[in-house]
């Protein structure tokens, strides 16, 4: 098995399918790889996550992350996502309290878990879409268009205690927060497509390298220099 530290793009092999639901980003789904761990990188979206390991399932609702962690990878599993656009929650499970941590949702068969009160037969890969739906129908989550608009940069009839208010319930994160983490997201997409790590500062914005080094390093798990060297 494999000890060196990656991240998970780096490592497993992912199929996904977008889907026609204002409240999805994408759905994902994956296996285990022979590695003992791997970089769990910081994101501002938070994502349901089925897991199978060892005959049993489990649903796990995974909060945005601010910073990057190692995470173990259990032998012979697979992995199903549901990822969530920007201003998607679910009222019942406050996401603030979901920042840099996850809930398995209790079980309640071999086939189901506990949400709300009620039990709920795991969701696939294949019927995803339908879990969605019906999860909406129930009220279970909802949709904040202002805070998806604000994200975006569109202006809005609030005022600015307002948003801020929304967005912190919707995404668990303040806007500083988000942008801080979609601009080290940019710059390691421009480092691993070959910019040099001068010409990445200048088109993300950071102050000087020493801001970049910082970054990256506690958003992705590596410094910009091993990123440079890892696309080689």
């Amino acid at each position: 098995m494999h000890t060196n530290m990656f991240r998970a793009s780096k490592i497993f092999v992912f199929e996904e399918r977008l889907a026609e639901s204002p409240f999805i980003e994408k759905f994902w789904r994956t296996r285990s790889e022979p590695f003992a761990s791997f970089i769990s990188v910081a994101v501002s979206h938070w994502e349901i996550v089925v897991t199978r390991h060892n005959d049993q399932i489990y649903l796990t609702v995974r909060g945005p992350e601010t910073r990057a962690t190692n995470s173990p990878i259990p032998e012979n599993a697979e992995f199903f996502g549901i990822q969530f656009t920007p201003g998607t929650f679910m009222p019942s499970l406050p996401i603030t309290q979901l920042v840099d941590a996850s809930l398995t949702l209790r079980e309640a068969s071999g086939q189901s878990f506990w949400l709300n009160g009620s039990a709920w037969e795991f969701p696939d890969y294949d019927n995803a879409d339908s879990f969605v739906s019906k999860l909406v129908r129930e009220g279970l989550l909802v949709r904040d268009p202002i805070v998806e608009a604000v994200l975006q940069g569109q202006p809005t009839h609030l005022c600015l205690r307002s948003v801020q208010r929304r967005v912190l319930r919707a995404t668990g994160l303040t806007q500083v927060a988000i942008r801080q983490i979609e601009r080290a997201t940019k710059a390691v997409e421009l480092l691993e497509k070959g910019a040099t790590i001068l010409d990445t500062v200048e088109q993300t914005g950071y102050a000087d390298q020493s801001h970049l080094n910082r970054s990256v390093k506690r958003f992705f798990g590596r410094t910009p220099v091993q990123i440079v060297r890892e696309r080689v």
